[in-house]
C-alpha cells in the first residue's frame, strides 16, 4: 500500500534539482491567501492514512501540481489515488483548482475565492477537505463497491488569511454541490501557524528553528441545506509541522484527532513539496536559444 506514495515522491523527486523557494506553511486541509509565485510550479504528494472502527487501514495519496498563473491567479491539478489493507490499490481521480485573489496589497483580512471542479469516485480518500455528514463509517466501505459511485462536484471556498506578528491565521468556509444532483454540502478549516523562530541566522543552517513551522488546524462539516449544523458530522483537530529542507524541498508532518464519533480516532497525514522557481524563464530562455541558433 505504500507504492502510491513513494511513487508519488519519486515523481517530486524528478524536478528537485531545480527547485528553490519560501516555506510552505504547514497545512494540509486549510487555505491561506499566499499564492505561488507567478511563473513557478510545485509538485506536492500529500498522504493520509487512517483506519476505520470496521474497516481497514488506508492510505489516501493526492500528487498537487500547481502553478502560479498571475500574481492573483493559482492553479492547480490533483492526482488521487489510495490503498487499502487487503483490499486493492486504485486511482480515484483528479481535481482542477483555481484560487484567484482580488486584493493584491496585504490587508488585516486578506480574501481569497477558490474554485474547484472533481471527478472524482466514492473510494477517494485523500481527506483533503470534510463537508456535510461527511463520516469515518464512509471510509470502511470496499473498494470495490465504492469506486462504482461517482462523484462529480464544485467546490467553492471563501478563504479568509491574516499575517500578524510572525503568526498566520486562516479560516475557510466551503460550500460543495454534485452537479448532477444532491444539496450543496458545508464545511469549514481553521489554522493558525508561525515559524519556531522568525529572525535568521547569520549562518546557512538547514536544521534549525527558522527552518522550522509549528502550527495546529480544525476541520469539518456543517451539514447540508436541509440540515445545517454539526449534528452527524465529523470534526478533526491535528497540531503540524514542517522543515524546509536544503531551502528546495518542504517536509510536513501531521498526527490528527478525531473530536467526536462520527470521526477517524486518528489521521496521519505526511507531506513532501518542491518548488521549481520562474519555469516559465526556462521555456523562453530556450526558445532564445532555438532562434539563436536558426539565425
Amino acid at each position: 500500500m505504500f507504492r502510491l506514495s513513494f511513487a508519488s515522491f519519486l515523481l517530486c523527486c524528478m524536478f528537485s534539482s531545480a527547485v528553490a523557494g519560501a516555506q510552505e506553511l504547514p497545512y494540509f486541509v486549510t487555505y491561506s491567501h499566499h499564492m505561488e509565485e507567478p511563473g513557478s510550479l510545485e509538485v506536492e504528494a500529500k498522504t493520509s492514512s487512517g483506519q476505520p472502527q470496521d474497516g481497514d487501514v488506508f492510505y489516501g495519496t493526492s500528487t498537487e501540481i500547481e502553478y502560479g498563473t498571475r500574481a492573483w491567479w493559482t492553479s492547480e491539478l490533483y492526482l488521487d489515488s489510495q490503498g487499502t489493507v487487503d483490499e486493492s490499490t486504485i486511482f480515484t481521480g483528479f481535481r482542477l483548482e483555481n484560487r484567484i485573489r482580488p486584493l493584491m496589497r496585504e490587508h488585516a483580512v486578506n480574501p481569497v475565492v477558490y474554485v474547484e471542479f472533481e471527478d472524482i469516485n466514492g473510494a477517494n480518500k485523500s481527506l483533503l477537505e470534510v463537508v456535510g455528514h461527511d463520516v469515518a463509517a464512509d471510509l470502511a466501505e470496499d473498494n470495490r463497491t465504492a469506486r462504482m459511485t461517482k462523484e462529480r462536484e464544485v467546490e467553492l471556498k471563501l478563504i479568509l488569511s491574516s499575517n500578524v506578528k510572525g503568526w498566520n491565521v486562516s479560516e475557510n468556509v466551503i460550500g460543495e454541490k454534485n452537479i448532477t444532483h444532491a444539496p450543496w454540502e458545508f464545511g469549514y478549516a481553521l489554522a493558525a501557524s508561525r515559524p519556531l523562530r522568525m529572525k535568521a541566522s547569520s549562518k546557512e543552517c538547514h536544521f534549525c528553528a527558522e527552518t522550522m513551522q509549528v502550527g495546529a488546524e480544525m476541520y469539518g462539516g456543517l451539514g447540508d441545506v436541509a440540515s445545517l449544523g454539526t449534528h452527524n458530522t465529523s470534526h478533526y483537530f491535528a497540531p503540524t509541522l514542517n522543515w524546509a529542507m536544503f531551502n528546495a524541498a518542504t517536509l510536513t508532518v501531521s498526527p490528527g484527532f478525531g473530536l467526536n464519533d462520527h470521526s477517524l480516532s486518528h489521521v496521519y497525514r505526511l507531506g513532501v513539496s518542491y518548488e521549481i522557481g520562474q519555469l516559465s524563464r526556462l521555456f523562453r530562455a530556450d526558445s532564445r536559444n532555438v532562434e539563436g541558433t536558426a539565425r
